[in-house]
């Protein structure tokens, strides 16, 4: 998009890819874009373009053991029996979650985030990463997790923290017929949160009827609108 700027840096140790409206002026509300498993910051740019078209400055995170810090066995780890490649992943997960708090912290001192306006997106293994970045960090207040999951098999899995999310306006979209991430786990979170959170109109759960996690065009598009949808609202600094 011609009326976007995008550029990339290296804020402390963390690899990013930032996009703003080129007449951007002083903080904007920010989101955290976080890609999946196998991927890197560089495949979201149109999602990023996107999101900055509609007042955000976007921040596409590479995360870690990914991009432009790749683990030399990256592919081997990935096709790994199931349950070692979870555990190469949420480790992967729990890394760069705990990164979050001095990235946002880079960014607010530069003056390029809003402190009060900051969001957090995350796909597949990115999904994962927002439930635990919600917990490890406050001031995410808006966040979307797709095809991820709260409950973890091991650890300090996020869904046994609901109380960090009574601040957090929390979307989450599953898709139906996911054999990777089954909906199962974020549905029953979302009916556990909405009984405890101080305003449950803050939660919204989506599944995808017929979806798979690689998703079709329609179901991603309906994933995006989603999105963005809840990120304006829940933004009410941010720009159309």
């Amino acid at each position: 998009m011609s009326d976007i700027n995008v550029e990339r840096q290296v804020l402390g140790n963390v690899p990013v890819l930032l996009a703003s409206s080129r007449d951007r002026v002083g903080p904007m509300p920010t989101v955290l874009w976080f890609h999946g498993f196998g991927a890197d910051k560089d495949l979201h740019l149109p999602e990023l373009e996107q999101i900055a078209a509609r007042g955000f400055f976007a921040v596409g995170v590479d995360v870690a053991g990914h991009g432009a810090r790749r683990l030399p066995d990256l592919d081997a780890r990935i096709a790994a029996p199931w349950a070692d490649a979870l555990n190469t992943m949420l480790a992967l997960v729990t890394e760069t979650a705990a990164e979050v708090p001095d990235l946002l912290r880079t960014l607010i001192e530069t003056g390029m985030a809003d402190r009060h306006h900051i969001s957090a997106v995350g796909i597949s293994m990115g999904g994962y990463l927002v439930y635990r970045a919600i917990v490890i960090e406050p001031m995410i207040r808006t966040a979307v997790a797709l095809l991820g999951s709260p409950e973890w098999p091991d650890g300090d899995s996020p869904h046994r923290h609901p109380r960090a999310f009574d601040s957090t306006a929390l979307l989450s979209i599953t898709a139906e017929c996911d054999e990777s991430v089954p909906p199962d786990a974020a549905r029953r979170f979302h009916r556990g949160l909405a009984r405890t959170h101080p305003n449950p109109r803050r939660l919204r759960y989506v599944e995808l009827p017929g979806a798979e996690h690689l998703m079709d065009e329609e179901s991603w598009r309906i994933a995006m609108t989603e999105t963005t949808d809840w990120l304006l609202v829940h933004n009410a600094a941010a720009r159309p």
